[in-house]
């Protein structure tokens, strides 16, 4: 048996560190017995998919050396290896079910779900929604096929009481309580198979052995093992890894730290370094050194040696060791080709030249021009905030609003940003000069930089939005009972989602 593992990302957003934190234990997995590591984009989210989020998580997993034997830009025999281009493979699969009775079409509406689901809340029922809560009476049900309603296909599952014994190659036998596992969805209504479905098919046909993934999936993984067993497929080895965490044990999140591989890489972090911090979460080396490279982790790797207790995702660990790296394995020619290359080159300042040349009058002017945008972390306080015009408080929520905008925006051009934060202005009541005043500060440390909209365009959207968020923790930050004001009141100015 070759060992194929596979790394899965949906291109919804900002490549995220535990995305390559998988990746990097499923590559070395892969490699330790002389198998394929499999890249596969899960794009089966329609509305959020994006084109440039696919390039950011292959132009970033490549950056820090992640390199894969198969995937949607290399090719492979088992291709394609994105799920929008495998439509057509999925309904033979969802027939399949249908015709043995082990699925339902599903025509329940959404104010329906909303209220079955109400309803057993208030009666105190907190059991999973199974197929006998969510099937129609034979006559409803062909009067919505005959209207022609749109239906969802759900997988049948157990309703009796027990337990699902799982395998897991660190954890040993998992009992895991049917009563939690829903009529899963695994066809939506506009044709697209959900995830579930699909990962289970995808794996099966791209013939991988074992599953490697984040402990997050662990209770999805009995509706995985009864579609395999509805299929009569074998089912690869599943591994569920600890999750990253922030220092105060909570899962790994962009509100406590930041997640994209983009922010990391535009700080000035070096790849190697970043990707032996990830080797270091949850695995050690036999010697228990923390500075390694990845050939040191590839020829030492036993996944037995993962830890299940949750490891803390520090970035101040990550600077130190980061350190270590600058300072151990580059001389002074080195480091300066590695600046060169990260900030001072042709192009980047050909890119900043063109907002600040009227600004000059000697060449010296450059630098204080330019230098937050070769910084990481401003040194803002309350004080940077108060020559504003509107109150702190205010402040605060105008940066909070500019970010959660910022974090919907799918096209970062600065005409797309100044529509964004003018409609935030506009919805405030707040003259757009005041509205932008602490979003200035907060991205470049002054009100008397050149355009905010231009410096967010050269910053990256992973950066300005990093230092948004830092601001809103200046100004004290927004805990629980403000962010449900702020995000009820966004709400009704926005038609944007919230952020969770």
């Amino acid at each position: 048996m070759t060992v194929r593992t596979r790394i899965a990302p949906s291109p919804t957003g900002d490549p995220h560190v535990g995305t390559a934190y998988i990746a990097l234990f499923n590559l070395c997995f892969a490699r330790k017995h002389n198998g394929k590591f499999v890249l596969r984009i899960e794009d089966t989210d329609q509305t959020r998919s994006t084109p440039e989020s696919e390039q950011a998580i292959l132009d970033s997993l490549r950056w820090l050396g992640l390199d894969w034997d198969e995937g949607p830009d290399v090719g492979g025999e088992f291709g394609p290896y994105r799920q929008s281009e495998r439509k057509d493979i999925y309904g033979q699969y969802v027939d399949e079910l249908l015709a043995k009775g082990l699925a339902f079409k599903c025509y329940r509406t959404t104010e329906e779900l909303e209220t079955l689901r109400a309803e057993r809340k208030e009666a105190g029922i907190h059991s999973a929604l199974k197929p006998s809560d969510l099937r129609l009476s034979e006559e409803e049900q062909h009067a919505r096929e005959a209207q022609g309603m749109p239906y969802v296909v759900r997988m049948v599952v157990p309703e009796e009481a027990g337990t699902c014994a799982v395998n897991d190659m660190l954890r040993g036998t998992m009992d895991l309580d049917w009563s939690l596992v829903d009529a899963q969805i695994l066809l939506k209504s506009d044709g697209m198979p959900t995830y579930h479905l699909a990962n289970v098919v995808d794996d099966h046909l791209m013939g991988i052995t074992h599953v490697i993934r984040g402990e997050e999936w662990i209770n999805s993984a009995p509706k995985h093992q009864l579609l395999y067993e509805y299929f009569g497929w074998d089912m690869p080895v599943l591994c569920h890894l600890p999750l990253l965490r922030n220092p105060d044990k909570t899962k790994l999140s962009k509100r406590k730290n930041p997640t994209s591989i983009l922010y990391y890489k535009r700080m000035g972090f070096l790849a190697e370094a970043l990707l032996n911090y990830l080797g270091r979460m949850g695995w050690s080396m036999p010697d228990e050194r923390e500075k390694f490279s990845l050939n040191d982790m590839l020829e030492q790797f036993d996944i037995s040696r993962v830890s299940l207790g949750g490891p803390i995702f520090d970035v101040a660990k990550l600077k130190w060791l980061n350190g270590l790296w600058i300072r151990e394995d580059h001389d002074d020619a080195q480091l300066a080709e590695r600046l060169t290359q990260w900030l001072l080159n042709e192009e980047n300042l050909l890119a900043v030249i063109p907002h600040v040349k009227q600004r000059m009058e000697t060449l010296s002017d450059f630098a204080p021009l330019v230098s937050f945008l070769a910084s990481g972390q401003l040194p803002l306080s309350e004080d940077s905030f108060s020559p504003n015009k509107l109150d702190l408080e205010t402040q605060k929520k105008v940066l909070q609003f500019a970010l959660w905008r910022m974090e919907a925006l799918r096209a970062w051009e600065r005409d797309t940003i100044f529509v964004a934060l003018k409609s935030l202005a506009d919805g405030l009541s707040i003259k757009m000069k005041d509205f932008l005043a602490p979003v200035f500060i907060a991205v470049s440390g002054s009100t008397a930089s050149f355009s905010v909209m231009d410096a967010m365009v050269l910053l990256g959207p992973d950066m300005s939005r990093a230092r948004l968020r830092e601001a809103v923790e200046v100004l004290g930050g927004a805990g629980k009972k403000v962010l449900k004001r702020y995000e009820k009141e966004y709400a009704e100015l926005s038609a944007e989602p919230k952020v969770e």
